[in-house]
């Protein structure tokens, strides 16, 4: 393997074990940020701008996590 394949899925490894206390704003933005960067790293990949394609994923990613978030606390959920 790569080493920074093993260096990143250490870091994802590290990064789940931190996630247990979060509240459900928190979990749905990291949720919203991890599946963002997977496929935005996957679509840079394709284009040549993998690690671009992961930045801008995770962000959009983010956003579209605490979107969600907020229509569920509107709607009474939560």
């Amino acid at each position: 393997m790569k080493k920074s394949t093993i260096i990143a899925l250490a870091l994802t490894g590290f990064v789940a074990m931190g996630c247990s206390n979060m509240n459900n704003t928190q979990q749905r933005a990291v949720s919203g940020g991890a599946i963002g960067a997977a496929a935005g790293a996957g679509v840079g990949l394709l284009t040549g701008h993998t690690v671009a394609g992961a930045l801008i994923g995770a962000a959009a990613g983010t956003a579209g996590g605490l979107i969600v978030d907020a229509n569920e606390k509107q709607n009474g959920r939560k």
